[in-house]
């Protein structure tokens, strides 16, 4: 108790401060008081990856946690996107948007916070855990999701992305970076004109923004995760019972897909980004949740691992590599779920092989508007009693949510 009281009462006016304060920045955005920053510092790229001589076959956006608060990566951060570009030289990927900053203005920069940094370092995490709840409100969303979906558009140019190119764009977040990138797809869409595949890795975020210009959300997730167990409970959108939420009608447009990526944690030695804990198979977590988001992110831009140093552009079975990235409704766009078979799906991803199933069965019978969030399970809707407590496992253990949690 003595050591408690000292503690609440330097942290309470701290954090009510802060929570009074969280909202300055996207007001001032709003206003037009400042213009967001769009020069990296020197020696930063503006992408990594794949030649910049040649297109990439995706851009993927890197939206981090908390932690975040500087343009280069955090520590953790680093290694998934390290990893990324290892395992997947042929995109190109931006690790510098600032998801907490509506300004784009790196926290740690700041006089003021670098001098809190050096004295109470946690301020800098409730910061940014502010900052998700004003990017969650309702009263501040809209502002906010058209501040980082400008952002985000702008740092795709400066890396060489050209509006209408039809090149996949894929936003990775993880944990309250979720928030921001389902915030961001409308504006990616408006700027560029490109329907953005969301993978959320434990993402912490209420379930409201639209998604109807999304191409598809990926759900990375583990019953071993309770963070984002707590976003599901916490935010009523996120909950079936409010079906005209952005997330319940994407859910029922069968637009989202559940990967379970157990027995990994949110955070500590066993998180999905640990370099450190080992599965059974002799992979690190880090090592498993790398596999997935390339094989994911192959698998909807058509591409196939690089074998070949001098080009990153693969040929696919029965599609020519230039039609991955033909514009929408082009009449020469070709659908790599069309045009690949149910067993070269397989190698990427079991989604993906029964994307194409469903896509098949949709124009042979009609589309069906009340379509289940899918699971890499099989696809039973989890709102069926008999699933709730359902685990099927597979190469990735993967099973449906149950009812009250999303």
């Amino acid at each position: 108790m003595n050591t408690f009281l000292p503690w609440a009462l330097t942290l309470g006016p701290v954090l009510l401060a802060e929570a009074l304060l969280a909202r300055h920045e996207v007001l001032v955005y709003g206003a037009g008081l400042r213009a967001p920053l769009t020069r990296l510092p020197d020696g930063v790229p503006y992408a990594r990856g794949a030649d910049p001589d040649r297109p990439p076959n995706a851009y993927l956006v890197y939206l981090d946690g908390i932690g975040k608060r500087r343009v280069r990566d955090t520590r953790d951060g680093g290694q998934l996107v390290r990893a990324v570009l290892a395992g997947a030289p042929e995109l190109r990927v931006l690790g510098q948007v600032q998801p907490y900053s509506p300004l784009a203005d790196p926290l740690a920069d700041r006089p003021v916070w670098a001098w809190l940094r050096r004295r109470i370092g946690l301020l800098l995490f409730l910061h940014n855990v502010m900052q998700v709840f004003v990017a969650a409100d309702h009263r501040y969303r809209p502002l906010y999701n058209r501040a980082v979906g400008s952002q985000t558009a702008t740092q795709l140019r400066l890396a060489g992305y050209r509006p209408g190119c039809g090149t996949p764009v894929v936003l990775l977040s993880y944990s309250g970076g979720a928030q921001v990138a389902t915030g961001a797809v409308g504006e990616l869409y408006a700027q560029l004109g490109v329907r953005a595949v969301v993978i959320t890795l434990g993402g912490f975020h209420n379930g409201a923004n639209d998604l109807t210009h999304a191409e598809h959300v990926h759900r990375l997730t583990s019953a071993s995760d309770r963070i984002e167990r707590v976003g599901t409970w916490i935010f009523p959108q996120r909950w079936r019972l409010f079906r005209r939420s952005g997330w319940n009608r994407a859910r029922r447009a069968g637009k989202i897909t559940v990967h379970r990526l157990d027995p990994a944690t949110h955070l500590g030695p066993r998180s999905y980004i640990s370099p450190e804990g080992m599965l059974p198979d002799g992979r690190s977590y880090l090592d498993h949740t790398t596999d997935t988001v390339i094989a994911l992110v192959r698998a909807h831009c058509g591409a196939t691992p690089v074998t070949d140093e001098r080009s990153v552009v693969t040929e696919v079975p029965g599609v020519r590599s230039s039609q991955c990235r033909t514009r929408r409704g082009d009449p020469r766009e070709a659908s790599v779920f069309e045009h690949r078979t149910e067993a070269e799906m397989r190698l990427y991803s079991e989604k993906t092989a029964r994307e194409l199933a469903l896509t098949r069965r949709r124009k042979d019978g009609g589309d069906n508007d009340d379509a289940p969030e899918r699971s890499d399970s099989g696809g039973v809707d989890s709102d069926s009693p008999a699933n709730d407590e359902e685990h099927v496992t597979t190469e990735t253990p993967v099973t449906e949510d149950s009812q009250r949690a999303d």
